[in-house]
């Protein structure tokens, strides 16, 4: 079972809720690899076999109990192709670094922007021009929760119903 939290807290009537789920890499799920690459250009002859694998969990989780993962709500991403419904791989032990995807917390609500500084200051920078982006004071409540590490997103995504 996936360890599972809920953060919910309220800010002014607006309910702001959050579901992360702890990443287990517990379980093996090796699965064949392509370890010659999948040509996206001029076609090459397919392998004829399948000799390597590849672990997802050991691949793309560096630090088990400090990662997580999430999922994408919203469109303030979408020129940088987030997409609503993707999955996110956040690590909430690495020290952000200019230009990183972050999960932050700020007065009251959690939000996946770029970080950004410049000199002093600090700024969180959507990727849709609907959004402003947003400069970090120090009157903010303020903490970065994780640096998103990893983006899955299923390319067969179908219209739901």
């Amino acid at each position: 079972m996936l360890e599972s939290y809920i953060f919910v807290r309220m800010s002014g009537r607006k309910r702001i809720t959050i579901e992360l789920f702890r990443a287990d890499t517990n379980s093996n799920l090796a699965l064949p690899y392509a370890d010659e690459g999948i040509q996206a250009g001029f076609p090459n002859p397919a392998q004829d076999y399948l000799d390597l694998c590849l672990d997802l969990n050991k691949e793309l989780v560096t630090n088990p109990p400090a990662t997580f993962y999430g999922r994408v709500r919203g469109d303030s991403l979408v020129d940088a192709d987030v997409l609503e419904g993707d999955v996110l791989i956040v690590d909430k032990s690495l020290t952000p670094l200019e230009g990183d995807l972050v999960v932050v917390f700020i007065d009251g609500d959690f939000t996946l922007k770029f970080i950004h500084k410049d000199n002093e200051v600090i700024w969180l920078i959507p990727a849709n021009s609907k959004y402003n982006p947003i400069k970090v004071t120090k009157e903010n409540d303020f903490m970065v929760w994780g640096v998103v590490t990893y983006t899955i997103r299923d390319n067969r995504k179908r219209k739901r119903r």
